[in-house]
Order: C-alpha cells, then structure tokens, then sequence
C-alpha cells in the first residue's frame, strides 16, 4: 500500500513538472511553423478559419442606449453574436489610452473640446451619449480595462490607432497585460504593417489589400502572409483578389458599413450571404445583428 502511494506521487510530480516545461507564455499561445505566435495568427488563416464571421465596426453603433467604444456595448452585444470588435484608441492630454473615435468628445459625450487637451480625469467628469442623443450613465473607457476584460472572456478586438497615438505606446500597452491573444492590430499602408510587425511579430495585423497593386506591395514585404489579415474595403472587389489572398492562406475582411450596409437594408439582408459567397470570410458591419441573423439562418 504505502509503495502504491509513493508511485502514485511520483507519477503526479513527473507530469506536474512536464507541465510547467511546456506551458505557454501566454494562455492561448500556439505554434505556427516552428514561432510562438498569438492565437489569432493560427485560427484566423483560410486553412483553419476558426474566425468569427462578423467584425463589430467601433465596438457597437447604432444601438439604443448603448454607445459605440464603451466596455458596457462590447458585453451587450456580445452576449448576443459572435463576433469581434473593432475599436479605437486615443490618448488624453496626460498620457492615457482610452476608447475614442473622434478627435474631440463633442459627439460621443456630454462634453465639449478635444480629447488631447483634456486630462483622464477631466475626461471621466462626463457621460457617454448613444448614436441617438441619449446621455447613459456610462464613461469613457480605459483601453487597458477593455483589454482585460477580453482577455479574461476570449473576446478579439480589431485595433484602429488614431494618428495622434504613437502605434508603439498601443501595443506596449496590449503587452502590459498579455492579450496579445485577442488583439489584432489595425494597419492602413505598407508602412504602418512594417513599423507594427517589427515592433509585435507575433501578432496579427489587419492589413489594406484592396487591390492587386496593394497586395503585390505586402506579397513582397518583410511581413510573413501568416501574420495578415486582409481587409479589401469598403467596395466590392473582383472575386479573384479574394480567391489569390485565399491561395495565399489569407482571409478576407469586406467593410459593409456605410453604402453596403445600406444596399443590405434596402435590397435585403441576403446580399451578406452572397459576399461571402464570393469569397468573403468577415463582414466588418455597423449592423451586426442583421448580419448575424442572415448568416445563421
């Protein structure tokens, strides 16, 4: 008896210690040939597409009560779809990433002025507003406090940096809190996909492929086609961009917001189903609800 014991707890030492030699950095880290990567870099690839089909544009609009770029919209909408969440990333006048897309609060708060004249806390003295005008009890958000938040529920986010933010200062600070497993960097030329993949290569990056000329541009980069996310517009391209990206083991992100999102509400939500037909893999929409119910029908 007391020998079974002894093996009983050797065996539990043994597979403890395996475990912890090959335990990831990061919960959710994988390999991709031979590199320690982010999760999306292995599930968002045409070979093994674990994506979600839906990118929620600024987190949220046009929901009643529920403010684009806030924690409060992202848990709404998300306990409802599957989907991922582009959002975007200002600095305030003292240094603080926080949930903004407009250059001032006007729109978005019940306050005035422009976000980097004004301190965080300045900033927490006002309320969000929704699309409609209505004043919720809900403030800006912290980028770090969203970034947590995703990480502890496995929810990806789409970062779109403003120009004002250094691209370095937002992924130091998905860094900070390792959710490099559910970020995925926002780029808009060569230059900026340069700049990201040299400071994070282990992430991956939304990249502008609109067009052959654009995608011949990445195809001859120092960025490895595993780390690239296509997004191909806000227009419908020629199917045949869609099927060389695939080729490649690139998915494809179709922006619907705004003029297609509109021909889907007037024409028929069934318009979504025919763009992933053609080779769409993500609708990146501000409607993500109708798109939801028309792809799952």
């Amino acid at each position: 008896m007391k020998t079974n014991i002894i093996y009983v707890l050797l065996i539990t030492i043994t597979l403890f210690n395996c475990k912890g030699n090959i335990e990831p950095k990061h919960k959710g880290e994988v390999e991709v040939d031979g590199f320690k990567v982010s999760k999306p870099i292995a599930d968002f690839r045409f070979s093994n597409n674990n994506a979600p089909k839906i990118s929620v544009h600024r987190g949220g609009k046009g929901i009643l009560n529920y403010p684009e770029n806030t924690l409060e919209t992202l848990q709404y909408v998300n306990n409802r779809i599957n989907g991922i969440y582009e959002i975007d990333v200002a600095k305030t006048k003292d240094g603080v990433l926080v949930l903004m897309h407009d250059n001032s609060i006007d729109r978005t708060t019940t306050g005035s002025g422009l976000i980097a004249n004004l301190t965080y806390k300045e900033l927490q003295t006002y309320n969000v507003v929704d699309d409609y005008g209505n004043k919720t009890k809900y403030k800006v958000p912290l980028f770090s406090e969203v970034l947590k938040w995703c990480k502890a529920n496995n929810v990806v986010l789409t970062i779109d940096i403003k120009r004002s933010v250094p691209q370095k200062d937002v992924i130091e600070a998905v860094k900070a809190v390792n959710a490099e497993n559910v970020s995925i960097i926002i780029t808009y030329n060569l230059e900026q996909a340069k700049s990201a993949y040299a400071l994070a290569p282990e992430l991956l990056l939304s990249v502008s492929a609109r067009n052959q000329e654009e995608l011949n541009r990445l195809l001859n980069s120092n960025i490895p086609t595993q780390n690239m996310l296509a997004f191909t517009g806000t227009r419908l391209s020629n199917p045949s961009l869609f099927k060389q990206l695939h080729d490649k083991n690139i998915l494809c992100m179709l922006g619907t917001l705004g003029n297609l999102d509109k021909q889907a509400e007037a024409r028929g939500d069934g318009l979504y189903l025919k763009w992933m037909d053609d080779g769409i893999d993500i609708i990146a929409t501000d409607r993500p609800f109708a798109v939801n119910n028309a792809i799952n029908k």
